[in-house]
């Protein structure tokens, strides 16, 4: 077992510079011109973030080449940090942490699509608007009669949350509404009969309505809502840059040149940047993803075979990291848990009532809250941890407190007189805890152990909030790339499944051990 940990501590430290990329400790440069940038790695550096698990067409992967990035804000970040001499560094965060991130300096600013309401501009800075739009209906394409606003009442409308959308629909009140995490799970039930309609920023309808064969969009552009780059409230003096560079951008045309060619260019960009100039620009970056969807989505065998052939390697480095991760994890909450319960079963009345606390507290709070406040809410002490660690030590212990449990009832189930003959041998308490009571209750609490160990390579899944990209992120990253939920669930599925059963086996070759060695030293007495 030492050589297996000893494995895992060196894939540990190979996994740990592509992690170390998003860490908190990264150095904070100043440029010339003593402009400070969050996170930046020297003076030439701009890093930002977005979530491009499933954002289509503001930041997502490609579909023809998936390891590559592309989407309309990051070929717009990109030209901002060329008008600031910079290189734009994209950093992927779940949704729900690019924000917290800012405030960590894991980046500099984040481009997602981010409403500029009065609640978003309380918590952040913003710059100037880079994108105005409106809000869009799409139904299947057999539905009729619902191309208003006021016709949706009545009926079951999907969007997303904390959306100028979903605000809309509840104002107007009089429908069901089903607010989702991902664009995709809305679409995907519209299409399934779950929705009567879906009602979504302009930009999202477009690009997963109107591609598909069985969906369209109706009725006029609904409301308007602008787009802002999001800054950390202590970074006026790089927002101001961006502001400028942005006004360069809009002046030279060069915000118009990248709109139209991914078919977003709308009059009311028209009318907010007064750019009234109608330049012969081909939409080439819409067709492209038309084209790719096309041959994505065709059925064709070949193309399937050779799309999950493509997914192996993404799959395989995810189901590295989540291997490290996990197992790295339960050497801290087998080690953590065993003194956990050493110490309520043998300590005395301080360490039975830390270690009570500490079970109860953490069995007491769900995980993910544990997750973030690790890796978000420590830094305020001063503990600053990157994502791969803030990962293992944050279900290491909380694994810890329920592995504390079971050795406990392990400890119960060993006879007292086991202790007792143990001392009238002369031995300490000390050896007689690690050398008769210790290994008897270990062997019975293998099986749950190996329980234990599938349930958080399972759980793993969680530290996905923190940057790490594991398993289940990976799979939400191709589905909802390619709208294939059933192959790509099979094959992450499948994953999952192979790195759980030779710890099975383990276990089980482990018991069997065991055994023969808890009856050989029992017949030798």
């Amino acid at each position: 077992m030492n050589k297996f940990f000893v494995c895992l501590l060196v894939l540990a430290f190979m996994l740990a510079p592509s992690v170390h990329a998003v860490a908190a400790d990264e150095t904070v440069a100043s440029a010339p011109d003593a402009l400070v940038v969050p996170g930046a790695r020297d003076n030439t550096d701009l890093p930002w973030a977005s979530d491009g698990e499933a954002n289509v067409p503001y930041v997502f992967h490609d579909p023809e080449h998936e390891s590559r990035m592309t989407g309309f804000e990051y070929d717009l970040v990109n030209a901002i940090a060329e008008k600031m001499h910079r290189k734009a560094r994209f950093i992927q965060n779940d949704w729900d942490g690019l924000i917290p991130g800012l405030s960590r300096d894991l980046y500099s600013m984040v481009a997602d699509g981010i409403e500029m309401t009065p609640e978003h501009k309380a918590a952040v800075l913003f710059s100037r608007p880079y994108y105005v739009t409106s809000e869009r209906i799409i139904l299947r394409k057999e539905e009729t009669g619902l191309d208003t606003l006021e016709a949706l009442k009545g009926h079951k409308i999907g969007t997303i949350k904390d959306t100028t959308a979903e605000r809309m629909l509840r104002r107007q009140g009089g429908s069901t509404i089903r607010s989702y995490e991902e664009e995709t799970n809305a679409f995907s039930d519209l299409r399934n009969g779950r929705l009567d309609a879906i009602l979504l920023d302009a930009p999202i309808a477009l690009y997963y309505g109107s591609i598909s064969d069985d969906m369209k969009l109706v009725g006029e552009p609904i409301g308007s809502m602008e787009y802002g780059i999001a800054f950390a409230p202590g970074s006026r003096a790089l927002r101001d840059q961006v502001d400028a560079a942005l006004g360069d951008l809009i002046e030279d045309g060069t915000l118009h040149q990248i709109l139209a060619r991914w078919n977003l260019w709308t009059p009311l960009m028209e009318n907010y940047t007064g750019d009234h100039t109608h330049p012969d620009i081909a939409p080439v970056e819409w067709d492209r993803y038309r084209a790719a969807m096309a041959s994505t989505t065709g059925g064709n065998w070949k193309v399937l075979v050779h799309r999950y052939v493509g997914f192996l390697p993404l799959i395989g480095q995810a189901a590295l990291m989540t291997l490290a991760v996990s197992a790295l994890a339960m050497v801290i909450a087998v080690a953590l848990g065993l003194l956990l319960a050493l110490a309520r079963h043998y300590g005395g009345t301080v360490p039975r009532l830390v270690a009570g606390l500490y079970v109860e507290i953490v069995r007491g709070t769900p995980l993910l809250i544990q997750v973030l406040f690790i890796f978000y809410g420590l830094p305020a002490f001063g503990i600053r941890l990157s994502p791969f660690m803030a990962g293992v030590l944050s279900l290491g212990l909380n694994y810890a407190a329920y592995e504390a449990e079971n050795y406990r009832a392990g400890l119960l189930s060993v006879p007292r007189g086991q202790m007792e003959a143990a001392i009238a041998l002369n031995m300490t308490h000390w050896q007689a805890l690690r050398l008769v009571v210790v290994p008897q209750a270990f062997r019975t609490v293998v099986p749950v152990m190996t329980n234990d160990f599938i349930s958080l390579l399972k759980d793993s899944s969680l530290v996905s909030v923190i940057t790490l990209t594991e398993l289940s992120q990976t799979y939400v990253r191709l589905s909802s790339t390619y709208y294939d939920y059933f192959g790509t669930g099979l094959m992450v599925g499948a994953a999952y499944l192979l790195l759980g059963l030779p710890f099975v086996r383990l276990a089980r070759m482990a018991e069997r051990r065991m055994g023969r060695g808890m009856g050989g030293n029992i017949g030798h007495h």
